[in-house]
């Protein structure tokens, strides 16, 4: 007997827009002109929900087909479903077997009575559960029957590889709480790069989706072994690498505790990849302190990521390497001093890498990579750890802050990143004993100087020992060359502080009527496009339309309220939080922090250097026409403090209502003076930041160099002649 159909699923206005393809507005002119709109279902008088079969059967009444794509589709059904419904683990089995049908069978499948269906899902997901055994059986029932049509929908019309990252988007909502977080592509890549050769075998005993595997698939690899806790990520990895990797990878993938039930015990190969869970402290350290793999030494019961490194090295043919992602207290703490020294005095350890903040979740954290190489017996002796600080230097300066959701993440040069980290480690591999380091960015020492009462493997400590070797002559031309920076920059800054572009208004205050934003908006002045709203993070982009020129919204930076607040270019990242509807910056639009606040200006016009960029989920895009509205001109009003606080709701956080927005109604030409000053205004900010910059950059040069020992100070000597200048300390040297 079959079952009755599962009620339909209820959604709000804006879930409405998006299904039609249409504004807010225009959903809620449909609700006031329409007596037959569906009523409210749910929710409440200021959020109600809508029947989704009664809001679909209106729109095909109306002739208002659906906007969404099959991807999109799949998203909406995959929230709306029952908690009770299959999980997001058999789902992805069902992505494989879909796969590998071809479309006409996927046809036949949609067209099926609903118990059917599930019927013909459940043998499909059943005949590829192999990829990762000893899992629970799937069992789709009829409330299933929805996403089960969405899913094989998507996979027929934008491939599998679109439907399996809606469903990473729906894991990694679901496992949040259990701390499973995808490594960065980028990330994964320079792990996967610093293995030298060309690795054949490559296990990750920690492998969540299957990042660094796949990256190492890319480079290669074609024994793909991984492990996880956590069996919807084992499946995860299994079905991307089995759909990506091609025929003849050979992908094993397993579920379970690496180090507490490790599922290739006898297992060696040419490299691993690990990012590890951190701070785990109920790791096994009783259970395990026996352990064979602690071959230096037992890891202390807070030094989980030393268990790991050794577990990792016990799997590598003699040779091989490993490369860890790790917490920089790895490197320093106490508990660890012995292992540390015994990976030290044996040559295990080759390289830490310090990486910049955001590189990775934790994102306020600067992470490290470890490289390893099982010692080969007989093999050559190494004498030295190379140590790279990305985060010093030019790759501090391509960290830029930036704000989503109300935190704080980065955004990095990963090219930069890269280029620095593979450049020196190639380098040092090739010859450790002639290298010669980049002071304060890359520094080789040797075991004995290692090994002292702590151990301390942190690069930043050692990079800094480093600028002892700078050439004194060379800090000084550098911190010369900043220096006439900034008395450029000053001298730029004064011009343009000292431009009068204003004069007094008179005995009052100039006084003129005003529209606001939505009024202006529905005279046709100018256009209020609206970034994503937030729950759009966790849907990833569109297979479907491309937006502008053909790019993927993944291609494009996002113009986020930190750039704006900072005078920055777009430096936000859009992974997760576009589809192809986003809208897309151009010159000339106006951009508004949609969180009010004193730290930098409210907004700004979008320049050539902007256009493309994609507007941050706390931005407001205003597109003036340019025939009735100064741009310039709209930005300065718009940004107002008293605007701003004007049209502002909230407590804690004020968030800015765009339309309420007040903008003075002037002729054209009167609003091009204004948006001149404006135009200064901006520019002074500029100069401002500029001279700022260079006055931190020379002051650092000056100061390092003067406790570094490379520059003297000139006082009131004969030698000198009273001269106050700083000079380089082999000048000094040559009048001993």
């Amino acid at each position: 007997m079959s079952q009755p159909p599962a009620p339909s699923a209820q959604v709000t206005a804006a879930e409405i827009s998006r299904i039609a393809g249409v504004t807010r507005a225009t959903v809620s002119n449909w609700r006031r002109r329409h007596d037959d709109f569906p009523a409210p279902s749910g929710g409440t008088d200021s959020s109600p929900l809508y029947d989704l079969e009664e809001v679909r059967a209106w729109l095909a009444s109306r002739g208002q087909h659906t906007a969404a794509t099959p991807s999109g589709e799949l998203r909406t059904t995959l929230r709306l479903r029952e908690p009770a419904g299959a999980g997001t683990s058999d789902l992805l089995l069902l992505v494989l077997a879909a796969a590998r049908r071809p479309a006409d069978d996927l046809t036949g499948l949609l067209a099926l009575p609903d118990d059917d269906l599930v019927k013909q899902a459940n043998n499909a997901a059943a005949g590829v559960a192999d990829v990762v055994p000893d899992t629970e059986p799937v069992r789709f029932t009829a409330a299933d029957t929805a996403v089960l049509r969405a899913l094989l929908l998507c996979v027929r019309d934008e491939g599998a590889q679109t439907a399996l990252g809606v469903l990473a988007e729906r894991e990694l909502e679901d496992s949040a709480a259990s701390g499973a977080y995808r490594t960065p592509a980028p990330l994964a890549d320079l792990l996967a790069r610093l293995i030298p050769g060309s690795p054949a075998r490559v296990l990750d005993p920690a492998c969540g989706s299957g990042t660094l595997l796949a990256a190492a698939a890319a480079r290669g690899a074609r024994e793909l072994y991984g492990q996880d806790s956590l069996p919807v990520q084992a499946r995860r990895t299994a079905v991307g690498l089995t759909l990506t990797a091609g025929e003849d990878a050979d992908v094993t993938v397993r579920t379970g505790d690496s180090l507490r039930a490790d599922a290739f015990p006898d297992l060696t190969v040419d490299a691993v990849l690990c990012n590890p869970p951190y701070g785990d402290r109920d790791w096994g350290h009783d259970e395990l302190a026996y352990d064979p793999r602690w071959a230096y030494g037992l890891p202390p019961r807070a030094e989980p990521e030393l268990a790991w490194v050794q577990h990792a090295l016990a799997h590598l043919e003699p040779g091989g390497h490993a490369a860890l992602l790790l917490p920089p207290a790895t490197a320093g703490r106490a508990s660890g001093r012995r292992v540390r020294a015994e990976l030290v005095r044996s040559g295990a350890l080759r390289a830490v890498i310090a990486l910049p903040a955001g590189a990775s979740v934790p994102l306020h954290v600067g992470l490290q990579v470890w490289v390893l190489q099982r010692p080969e017996p007989g093999g050559p002796e190494r004498r030295s750890v190379l140590f790279v600080d990305t985060a010093t230097g030019t790759a501090a300066s391509t960290a830029t802050a930036r704000t989503r959701g109300g935190g704080r993440s980065t955004t990095l040069d990963w090219d930069g990143i890269t280029a620095r980290a593979l450049g020196a480690w190639r380098a040092f591999t090739e010859s450790p004993d002639t290298f010669e380091g980049e002071p304060g960015v890359t520094h080789v020492v040797g075991l004995v100087d290692l090994l002292d009462d702590v151990v301390d493997l942190t690069p930043a400590r050692l990079v800094r020992a480093s600028r002892a070797e700078v050439d004194p002559a060379a800090l000084s031309a550098e911190a010369d060359a900043a220096r006439r920076g900034l008395v450029e920059a000053a001298r730029s800054l004064a011009r343009t502080a000292g431009r009068e572009g204003w004069s007094a208004a008179g005995a009052t205050a100039r006084e003129w009527r005003t529209a606001t934003a939505s009024d202006l908006a529905r005279g046709g002045a100018l256009t209020l496009l609206r970034s994503q709203p937030e729950s759009v993070r966790t849907r990833a982009q569109a297979a479907g339309g491309e937006p502008g020129e053909g790019e993927r919204p993944e291609t494009r930076a996002v113009l986020t309220g930190s750039d704006i607040a900072t005078g920055s270019g777009p430096t936000g990242d859009p992974t997760g939080l576009y589809d192809d509807t986003a809208p897309v910056v151009a010159a000339g639009d106006v951009l508004v922090r949609a969180i009010a606040s004193t730290d930098g200006p409210m907004a700004r016009v979008a320049g050539e250097e902007d256009a493309g960029a994609l507007p941050g989920p706390h931005v407001h895009l205003f597109r003036p026409d340019p025939a009735r509205l100064d741009a310039w001109f709209l930005a300065g009003f718009l940004g107002a403090e008293e605007n701003i606080a004007g049209a502002s709701t909230g407590s804690t956080v004020l968030t800015v209502s765009p339309g309420r927005l007040r903008v003075p109604l002037l002729p054209l030409e009167e609003q091009r003076r204004y948006g001149e000053a404006f135009r200064h205004v901006h520019e002074l900010r500029t100069e401002a930041r500029r001279a700022a910059r260079l006055a931190e950059e020379t002051a650092r040069l000056l100061a390092g160099g003067l406790t570094g020992g490379q520059l003297l100070p000139s006082g009131e000597t004969a030698e000198t002649g009273g001269r106050d200048a700083i000079r380089p300390i082999r000048h000094a040297a040559a009048h001993r």
